[in-house]
């Protein structure tokens, strides 16, 4: 009986889930809904959704000074013995 009573407020809850998820996902930091009953599918959207925000990160190694560049080749020749 108390999910009954419980599905009588499930507008309630949708509203609020929305309202939740408006407020909080910005362009920086979005929610994604995926739905979780096909579980090889959620994982290809979640995978799909991870590789194109890498990507829009445009990440690249960082660029040594010469400076540096000295240090970590003589690093290099200390563990070359």
């Amino acid at each position: 009986m108390a999910d009954i009573e419980e599905r009588k407020l499930w507008k309630d809850y949708m509203k609020a889930y929305e309202k939740c998820l408006s407020a909080t996902s910005t362009r920086l930091a979005p929610w994604y809904a995926v739905p979780a009953d096909d579980k090889p599918n959620a994982r290809l959207i979640i995978s799909r959704i991870i590789v194109d925000t890498l990507r829009g990160l445009k990440l690249e190694y960082p660029k040594p000074t010469p400076e540096h560049r000295r240090e970590l080749l003589a690093i290099r020749k200390l563990l070359a013995r």
